[in-house]
């Protein structure tokens, strides 16, 4: 008899192999069964970091990633239930500004929240291996924003997408690949300009996406106060994160990124979890910029950016947007980089062009907080009263609107231990701006290059992959956990 690991990771095998050969960008007539670089196991001592860590093999996963850092996390739920930080990966090559992606070709990596699923797994890219991060999701698509085949990838090459080493995105897919053979329908993927702390808010205050990245910071806020995924919900322009039916409510909640929200509820300890960490946010972003805590320069003729660890190691290699390379690490980086580095590597380069930084001025526009609930009590303090006056407090986190919105009907906190009710008003977000780039317009596509030699990993012996073998010969068996939010509830909104 087939017990209910082995029949879960058959089933989860033709899942893989039907979508590989249906998504869009994984056309190649090949299954991942039988692809060598797709089926290389997880490396030894990434599986002995997860045994350290309370985690198992097949056990679900969430990613996040920050363009300023050049960095890219990789999340597993350990066997509490709760999403520990596995592995930090640094970013080989990211392209575009900081800010989100809004059309087809301006370079742009997305920003936001996606789930990944098996079908969006590439295993014959022409960038080693990869997978599409889902670019445009429901909000992008109600702002009318564009583009295609936004993918995470190999080969350190970017023209709009996030690049690794192949030695990188063979371990990333590979981890990947376990948590759908464990049970795990779509891994989300959260995409961050930088980590989202008041250094980084107070530094880029006077940026025009800051409406957007007050937004996004919500959704890492619930994260991180919770450590489980947050659900992801669209409505009136916006995002939401663990809508939850009104106390009372018998009728599922429905959504849909274009029209009036409905009425919904965060749970209560979600909601009072997120809402101190916010108020001690807010409170360090007006102490930091009190204190004139200066202010991000703004950039021209900068594409993207390169974890420091690979600029040092390139001639005259700049780290562009990215953090940069600190002093002395360029004569002292004689240990290897995290993979190989290709010859044709593009690192980014400082244009002839100045640039500026620019003075803080309060936003012209006011903002409106995306749900009540969130909305941090009142101290009185000098530091509080001047984050409210310049945007950040009071849970500010949704896109600048074209009309001002009247503060006036801010709810009042109740000591009532019931989830609150919020029922945004309908607005209309401006679109983030985004810089225009003078590099061609090119959407990442993963069409055939011409053939190049398959990288060979520096940092471990090779392994040998197990080829056209079934999928869980390959695979201990190890029985997933059940998360928190179930995978049928994941990205959408149920009872």
């Amino acid at each position: 008899m087939i017990n209910r690991s082995a029949a879960r990771a058959i089933v989860t095998f033709a899942v893989l192999t039907g979508g590989a050969l249906l998504a869009g960008c994984n056309t190649d007539d090949a299954s991942l069964a039988s692809n060598a670089k797709a089926n290389q196991p997880v490396p030894p001592k990434v599986v002995t970091a997860m045994t350290a860590k309370d985690m198992e093999l097949q056990s679900p996963i969430l990613i996040r990633l920050f363009k300023q850092e050049a960095e890219l996390e990789v999340w597993k739920q350990d066997r509490s239930g709760k999403f520990a930080l596995l592995k930090t990966y640094p970013i080989c090559r990211w392209s575009g500004d900081l800010g989100p992606k809004t059309r087809e070709g301006d370079r742009q990596a997305p920003e936001g929240f996606y789930s990944i699923s098996p079908a969006q797994m590439n295993p014959r890219s022409a960038y080693y291996l990869s997978f599409n991060t889902g670019y445009p999701n429901a909000y992008d698509k109600s702002l009318g924003h564009t583009g295609s085949e936004l993918m995470v990838h190999g080969d350190c090459s970017s023209r709009g997408c996030y690049a690794m080493t192949d030695e990188q995105i063979a371990e990333i897919y590979a981890i990947g690949r376990e948590s759908f053979f464990g049970g795990q329908r779509a891994f989300q993927f959260q995409a961050y300009p930088f980590r989202m702390t008041p250094v980084n808010f107070a530094k880029h205050r006077n940026n025009p996406n800051m409406p957007f990245w007050k937004m996004i910071k919500e959704g890492n806020d619930h994260f991180e106060a919770t450590h489980q995924e947050p659900k992801v919900a669209f409505c009136e322009h916006k995002y939401v994160f663990d809508p939850a039916p009104p106390t009372g409510s018998v009728r599922p909640l429905e959504f849909n990124a274009s029209a009036k929200c409905p009425a919904y509820a965060v749970p209560d300890e979600i909601a009072s979890a997120v809402r101190e960490k916010q108020q001690r946010d807010n409170t360090e972003i007006a102490n930091l910029i009190s204190k004139g805590s200066p202010v991000a320069k703004l950039n021209t003729g900068i594409d993207g950016g390169m974890n420091r660890v690979f600029a040092a190691k390139l001639p005259e290699g700049q780290t562009g947007l990215s953090d940069p390379v600190e002093p002395g690490l360029k004569t002292t980086a004689f240990s290897p980089a995290p993979g190989t580095i290709p010859p044709t590597v593009n690192p980014p380069r400082n244009s002839a062009a100045a640039t500026v930084a620019t003075s803080y001025e309060p936003e012209a526009d006011a903002t409106r907080p995306s749900s009540s609930l969130l909305a941090p009590s009142k101290p009185n303090s000098i530091f509080t009263n001047l984050a409210r006056k310049i945007g950040f407090g009071d849970a500010d986190t949704t896109a600048t609107t074209k009309e001002p919105v009247s503060a006036s009907a801010k709810p009042k906190e109740s000591a009532s231990a019931k989830p609150k009710t919020a029922t945004p008003a309908r607005s209309v977000p401006l679109r983030p701006a985004v810089e225009k780039h003078t590099a061609p317009k090119t959407a990442e596509k993963t069409a055939k290059k011409g053939a190049k030699p398959e990288h060979v990993a520096t940092a471990r012996p090779p392994l040998k992959p197990a080829v056209d073998a079934p999928a869980t010969a390959s695979i201990p068996s190890a029985a997933p956990l059940a998360s928190s939010n179930s995978f049928d509830s994941r990205f959408s909104v149920s009872r």
